[in-house]
Formats: C-alpha cells, sequence, structure tokens
C-alpha cells in the first residue's frame, strides 16, 4: 500500500501548484465527497463498498483493497487521478470542476432533485434519470435507520420547497422480492414470522403535503439491504419466542418500487404517516388518527 502512495504521489508532484485558501479547499472536499460517491455508485466492480475519504497532503483519496484501487484528488491541481486495478500508473481521469458537472447532470447523490439525501444512512446510494431514482445499498447490508423517526420509512424523502404547492401526493412502495437471513423457526411446519412483519413495514403508505408538481409521476426503484440485528434482538430479549432461533447477523434484503399518485386530502388517505414538503410538518396514524409528532 506504502509503495502505492509513493508511486502516486511521484507521478503526479509536477503538477501541483500554489496551496488553496481554506474556502476553496472545503469546497474541493465536499466535491470530492461528492464526485467518489458517485463512482461507487456507478461502478462498483472498481470501488466497491463505501469507503472513507482519507487525507494526505495534498491528496484526498479512498482505497478500495478489494480491487487495489486508488480514487482520489490532488488538491494543488484540482485533477481527479486512479490508480491500481486496470491502471498502472497514476491515471487522470478529468478535471474536478469537470466531474462535479458531470455527476450532478447525470444523477449522483449531489445531483438528485427528486429525494432529499442530505440525512440518509452512510450506505445508501441515489442516481436520477428522468422521472426515475434509483436507490441502492451496491450490495452491502448496512446498519438499519432509526425507525422511531417516521420519516425514515420513505426511501425518497420529498425536498424542502419553498412554496406551498397545494399539491398532495400519496406514494406506495411495493415489495417485489425480499429475503431475512439470520432468524429461522425450529418448529417444523411453522413460518418464520418475522419475515410478513418486516415486510409490511418495507411496505408503508407515505403523503406529501405541498410536495413538488412533478412528484406524481416519480419511480422509485430500490435494491437494499439493511442490518436488523439490534432490532431483533432487542425484540426478542422483551418478548422471547420459543421455537425462534437467531445466528447474527440478521440482515433483511429488498427490492421494491415506490409509485406516486395525486390526491385531495392526505388526511383522508390510507397513509401511515404524512409529511409537508413546505412546513416541514409530520404526523403519523394512531388508532386510525393522524398525531403530529414534527414540525
Amino acid at each position: 500500500m506504502k509503495h502505492y502512495l509513493i508511486n502516486f504521489a511521484q507521478c503526479v508532484c509536477a503538477f501541483a501548484f500554489l496551496v488553496n485558501t481554506q474556502h476553496i479547499l472545503a469546497d474541493t472536499a465536499s466535491e470530492t465527497e461528492a464526485v467518489l460517491n458517485w463512482a461507487e455508485n456507478t461502478y462498483p466492480a472498481l470501488f466497491p463498498g463505501h469507503k472513507a475519504t482519507q487525507s494526505i497532503n495534498p491528496w484526498l483519496f479512498r482505497f478500495y483493497p478489494e480491487t487495489g484501487v486508488y480514487a482520489g484528488v490532488n488538491i494543488n491541481d484540482n485533477n481527479v487521478y486512479v490508480l491500481g486495478g486496470p491502471w498502472n500508473s497514476a491515471t487522470v481521469v478529468d478535471t474536478l470542476s469537470n466531474l462535479v458537472s458531470f455527476v450532478q447532470n447525470s444523477g449522483g447523490n449531489s445531483g438528485i432533485s427528486a429525494c432529499n439525501t442530505a440525512n440518509v444512512p452512510d450506505g445508501i446510494f441515489y442516481s436520477q434519470s428522468g422521472n426515475v431514482v434509483t436507490v441502492s445499498t451496491n450490495g452491502q447490508c448496512i446498519p438499519a435507520p432509526d425507525i422511531s423517526d417516521p420519516t425514515n420509512s420513505n426511501l425518497c424523502v420529498a425536498p424542502q420547497q419553498t412554496n406551498a404547492s397545494g399539491v398532495s401526493v400519496l406514494s406506495n412502495n411495493t415489495v417485489t422480492s425480499s429475503s431475512l437471513d439470520g432468524i429461522t423457526t425450529t418448529i417444523p411446519g411453522f413460518p418464520n414470522p418475522f419475515q410478513s412483519i418486516v415486510d409490511a413495514s418495507a411496505s408503508v403508505k407515505h403523503c406529501t403535503i405541498n410536495a413538488a408538481p412533478d412528484s406524481a409521476n416519480l419511480i422509485v426503484n430500490s435494491d437494499i439491504c439493511f442490518d436488523i440485528t439490534d432490532s431483533i434482538s432487542g425484540l426478542l430479549s422483551s418478548f422471547p419466542l420459543d421455537g425462534i432461533a437467531v445466528t447474527p447477523p440478521v440482515t433483511y434484503a429488498s427490492t421494491g418500487t415506490y409509485s406516486s399518485q395525486t390526491v385531495s386530502d392526505c388526511f383522508v388517505t390510507d397513509a401511515m404517516t404524512i409529511s409537508d414538503a413546505f412546513t416541514g410538518e409530520v404526523w403519523i396514524k394512531q388508532n386510525d388518527t393522524f398525531v403530529k409528532v414534527a414540525n
């Protein structure tokens, strides 16, 4: 690894310019994150999994030990480089600014107009093409989000709106395939009780008030895997069940499709959660009544 890093630095040191200001460095760091996130999502065979960005002046880079590939930005010349795997020497891909523009126009995590991805858990990646959004964990099982937050039931949270659009949109997720691993029943002929429970949770309906006018035509395809070991272990410790065997990790993988339609009033739908994209208010259905839980 050290040998590659030394070669990486030596091959491009001739391109170094004056050290940028702290403001420019901050912009470079955020743009580097956007480009590397997009690369992981778009080319998982070369950049598998989500890796932390490391900093060794003048480099911001990520290393993928599975493929032996480095990908990073030289903050002196603002070019994006790759090394390792199919690249025997440090190779310039393009300038950082050009790649940022490309990512924003092609649907990387930094360019998703249909979904607010600011607070999504690490390891969830988004891309958008027209009215179709793809949500993926790149074949990895990541820690499940906090289900006590009702907005986490929706993988595509509506972006904050600056005006009250008056448009209400009901979204419904259909699970097309799923698997629950790590928890089994030892009673012959008795089905796994948790499979249907988790599938039902993944299929929850959500309604958005003051949604973007074009969000009713949105299609969200998901291919995700969550590690739910902590949630299941906590449940079984509180309510132990005979005949249930847990072999960590407990993971839930599913594919599904969200579809949306306009409605006249979110509060008369069969949605389980409601959010207002303009005011930020959130409601959850309790005993057939919507109760506001956030603002």
